[in-house]
């Protein structure tokens, strides 16, 4: 039997991080894969702190969403390399899913021959068993400084000869000059991978556009297949920055949730249902001011647990939580903010810090060396205060994280104990709770997107993912030049190698 041909691959390239990339990948997936196409995605290098649970390994939240939106089942060669930023200068690396720490502390441009190996053998893998890989880029292809050690733009469109959207941001202002620099600062024989160029975000009238799109076509050569109007409420997950909070909210607030926004905040999209709830306002804190009028205070994961610590304490937000809490307001700490609420992190092995805790719960974090990565159904115990509606509720999420957290073996000696307020299928402890009931912190990231918490605490649902998918393969389709994302698979293969 003749072998079947390896997947055609559509790549979605930008002129900046920021540009579009991750979303209109999405949509392409899931409008493949409503052309009856097996459908994968690829992104060869994320650098993101917003990351999912694939079997025992992660991936990067975007490459998880476009698998489902493909109808795929989510694996960690849709993103071989994830690096998750602990700071300014350095990066844990996971390559296929594993933390890896001799990878982690090679120079920049020396680890990407060692990468390079795995990153094409999972993308030729994905080729052999779809019909379309869509292949999301990263930054901007003309980063000229990081050419010799590119391993998930140009080098990638090489590898699988993909064909190539160039997309760019254009409420920033310069769209032009970004795609035209962009296109200008290729090799010559990339420019020919360029088939459309994509204007996203734009406000106003289309028309008022030319004469632009058409000198940019003589300069280039390369048509403007889509603008694509400003859409805040896609209900997609952010991939780069906060969610976009709703400038206003119709009706009634009935709840203010302030999420604190520290530098190390990592899987943050797992909030954005509750961006999509009528009646409440999500806004980001970065100040003490910012939880004023907040009816809960969140303290969201972390990749680096101690130094965000150090900047809440920088900030006043520590004392502004803890005056908050006294109050008896909800608090709500997940993974890392879980981790902040206890009274101390301990670190014997050098892997995030020890510190202080804000001294919210009786308990102690001691980072262990291997990390918990799984995903996990748990089951809410008895509970009080703001958070009694869960009481016995089941809930499905996921969990990523070296700390290992109990209660503080001298406080829980004099009396002190935190109610145990969420549990795993083995009865292990997942999360706890103040006397007061006030105060609840848990390992569990994706609370809020289980159906059953957010009927729960706020009798509401959001649209399925499935719905989310679906629109915004119907935006595309609307807004892209007619016959334009057919091509882009009909010519890939076409442009050379």
């Amino acid at each position: 039997m003749a072998s079947r041909p390896p997947a055609r691959c559509v790549m979605v390239l930008g002129t900046t991080s920021g540009a579009g990339k991750s979303w209109l990948a999405t949509a392409l997936c899931r409008h493949y894969a409503r052309q009856g196409l097996r459908v994968a995605p690829f992104k060869a290098q994320n650098m993101s702190n917003n990351a999912r649970v694939v079997g025992e390994g992660e991936i990067g939240s975007a490459q998880f969403f476009q698998a489902l939106a493909a109808g795929a089942a989510p694996d960690v060669r849709m993103n071989p390399l994830l690096l998750k930023p602990e700071s300014d200068t350095h990066s844990q690396v996971v390559l296929l899913g594993q933390v890896r720490g001799d990878l982690g502390a090679m120079p920049w441009r020396e680890r990407s021959n060692h990468v390079w190996p795995a990153i094409t053998a999972a993308l030729d893998a994905l080729r052999a068993e779809h019909d379309v890989v869509v292949i999301e880029g990263a930054g901007s292809p003309a980063e000229i400084n990081l050419a010799d050690c590119d391993v998930v733009n140009l080098r990638v469109a090489r590898h699988c000869n993909a064909t190539c959207l160039l997309v760019t941001d254009i409420d920033r202002g310069g769209a032009f000059a970004h795609l035209y620099g962009t296109w200008a600062l290729l090799p010559e024989a990339d420019r020919a991978r360029i088939k459309g160029f994509v204007l996203n975000k734009f406000r106003g009238d289309p028309a008022l556009l030319a004469p632009g799109p058409q000198m940019l076509q003589d300069l280039t050569g390369v048509p403007t297949v889509a603008v694509l109007p400003m859409w805040w409420q896609h209900g997609l997950p952010e991939e780069d920055g906060v969610i976009h909070a709703r400038p206003e909210v119709q009706g009634v607030v009935a709840r203010t949730i302030a999420v604190v926004a520290t530098p190390r905040i990592s899987n943050l999209d797992e909030f954005q249902p509750l961006n999509q709830l009528p009646d409440v306002r999500l806004k980001w804190a970065r100040g003490p001011a910012d939880l004023a009028g907040a009816d809960w205070v969140v303290l969201p994961g972390s990749k680096h647990t101690s130094s965000d610590l150090l900047w809440l304490r920088a900030q006043g937000l520590d004392r502004a939580i803890a005056a908050h809490a006294a109050q008896g307001g909800a608090v709500l700490g997940i993974c890392g903010g879980l981790q902040m609420l206890g009274e101390a992190l301990i670190d014997p092995h050098g892997i995030d810090g020890n510190a202080p805790g804000l001294g919210l719960l009786p308990l102690v974090t001691v980072f262990a060396p291997a990390k918990t990565v799984q995903r996990t159904q748990a089951r809410f115990g008895s509970l009080a205060g703001p958070w009694d509606a869960l009481a016995g509720v089941p809930v499905s999420g996921y969990e990523i994280h070296h700390g290992q957290t109990a209660q503080h073996p001298a406080m829980a000696a004099a009396g002190d104990l935190a109610r145990v307020a969420l549990t795993g299928p083995q009865g292990e402890p997942l999360g706890w709770q103040n006397a007061a009931g006030n105060v609840l912190g848990l390992y569990l990231h994706g609370l809020f997107e289980d159906p059953s918490v957010l009927q729960a605490l706020f009798g509401a649902s959001v649209p399925t993912l499935d719905n989310v998918f679906d629109g915004l393969a119907d935006f595309v389709e609307q807004h892209f030049a007619p016959g334009a994302l057919e091509a882009l698979v009909a010519e890939s293969g076409s442009t050379g190698a």
